[in-house]
């Protein structure tokens, strides 16, 4: 088998175009998948023109907000360039320096101050988005819809502190400034303290029932309006979300996209390689000679899947390396990540033979390795809310019969996530390498 494998090694090494299409492939096809699959994970870009001057007050009953602070919340989900004028900022968005555009007009200060008088009226920011990417479209109209929804959040919170200063005052009484003029407020409190005083003052009869009336009205909303305080506030955020979780514990986007990519190098190296590999072996009827007496059919399978394994293992860690060269990886957890890969490589490897054996001719082979894993590694990645119960449950029969989920799984716990379901996946790949082995033996007959 020694023997065997240092063949192949050679064979590999005669054909170095050969190799580095080989190697180089995969890897491109797999950095493609986990760009486009992180893509969505960059903040979107929004021009900013703010025309509101610069000392415009913006303030609810001595509650003042400020200009920068409303630009902070609109800028907390999206990355903010700031404009010079609404050309400049819609000219951003049609170069496409920027995915979207937000004007705050001149009067957006007035309107919001205008939310806390008796005659409010409506604020509004003018939104200019690119409306030629549909997807992009559509996730930079989400984004917009948050920042929006934070910054009204912020008005909202403002507005009911400056709501129950007003209530204070009603209740407790206090200076009011209206129109730069400082007025008093005397307050239900003190009103009904004044009129409890005269009572015994004003003799029985119709003008004492009215002054009873006005008592029992004074204390009656002194009562009611004390419960108006926490209604304001509730109102502003009536619907708090408890996250809770359930099932099992979910890698992060980063993690995610690192596990894809190295696992879709690993599929393609290993069973490409593996599948041409042994079909080139009946092509030039080598595998006739090798076993007329030399070795086993059983040596040159085990043979096939140590190369496999060897190179795909190889280039899935050179890859990964790469990579947390960008991103972060745990390198404490190395022997974890180290093993996904050995049995993934190993899984792949096993069904590579399989399929080698099965097509007998290198380019049946290659045109079969790359039909059957494309799909049905996509096909793993399809969530299980996109699809129906029925239809859910055959992807998950064909995830479980192709080692690109096992061994996505593994790779992901392996770099991430802790516990004993990353033994179970290792014993899954374990079960797989066994199972393609077999059937690869039986195929071998045919040769």
């Amino acid at each position: 088998m020694r023997w065997l494998l240092l063949k192949d090694l050679q064979i590999l090494r005669r054909s170095p175009l050969q190799l580095t299409l080989l190697i180089l492939y995969p890897v491109v096809i797999a950095l493609l998948v986990g760009f486009a699959m992180t893509r969505d994970g960059e903040q979107t870009t929004v021009a900013l023109y703010n025309a509101m001057p610069a000392d415009s007050p913006l303030g609810f009953g001595g509650e003042e907000v400020d200009g920068d602070e409303i630009r902070d919340q609109l800028c907390d989900r999206v990355d903010c360039l700031s404009a010079d004028s609404v050309e400049d900022a819609t000219k951003m968005v049609e170069s496409g320096e920027a995915t979207a555009a937000v004007i705050l007009p001149e009067d957006l200060g007035e309107k919001i101050l205008s939310l806390a008088s008796l005659n409010p009226q409506s604020p509004e920011v003018q939104v200019v988005v690119n409306g030629s990417n549909t997807v992009e479209s559509e996730v930079t109209d989400d984004r917009i819809e948050a920042m929006l929804s934070e910054a009204n959040l912020l008005l909202a919170k403002r507005l009911s502190e400056a709501a129950n200063q007003y209530l204070d005052l009603i209740l407790e009484g206090g200076e009011f400034s209206l129109f730069g003029q400082e007025l008093e407020v005397l307050g239900l409190q003190k009103s009904e303290q004044i009129l409890k005083r005269l009572e015994n003052k004003v003799p029985a009869g119709t003008d004492r029932e009215e002054l009873q009336r006005a008592i029992r009205f004074a204390g009656l909303a002194t009562d009611n309006l004390d419960l108006a305080g926490p209604l304001l506030t509730a109102i502003t955020q009536p619907i708090k979300a408890d996250k809770i979780e359930v099932g099992d514990e979910a890698p992060s986007l980063d993690t995610f996209a690192i596990g894809v990519t190295t696992i879709f190098a690993l599929m393609f190296v290993t069973v490409l390689l593996v599948a041409g590999s042994l079909a080139l072996e009946k092509e030039e009827n080598a595998f006739t000679r090798l076993t007329a007496g030399l070795v086993t059919r059983l040596q040159i399978l085990l043979a096939k899947v140590g190369l496999g394994t060897v190179v795909g293992f190889g280039v899935a860690v050179i890859l990964l390396v790469g990579l947390g060269l960008f991103v972060g990886i745990e390198w404490g957890r190395a022997p974890l990540w180290l093993l996904a890969i050995l049995f993934g490589a190993a899984a792949f490897s096993a069904g590579g033979a399989a399929l080698g054996a099965a097509a007998r001719e290198v380019r049946a082979a290659t045109l079969a390795a790359v039909m059957i894993c494309l799909p049905v590694a996509l096909l793993s990645l399809v969530p299980d809310d996109a699809v129906g119960p029925a239809i859910e449950t055959v992807i998950s029969v064909v995830s479980a019969a192709f080692p690109f989920k096992p061994a996505l799984d593994a790779l992901t716990s392996g770099l991430e996530i802790s516990g004993s379901s990353v033994w179970l996946n290792y014993l899954h790949l374990a079960v797989l390498a066994a199972a393609y082995s077999a059937l690869a033996r039986v195929a071998l007959r045919r040769f």
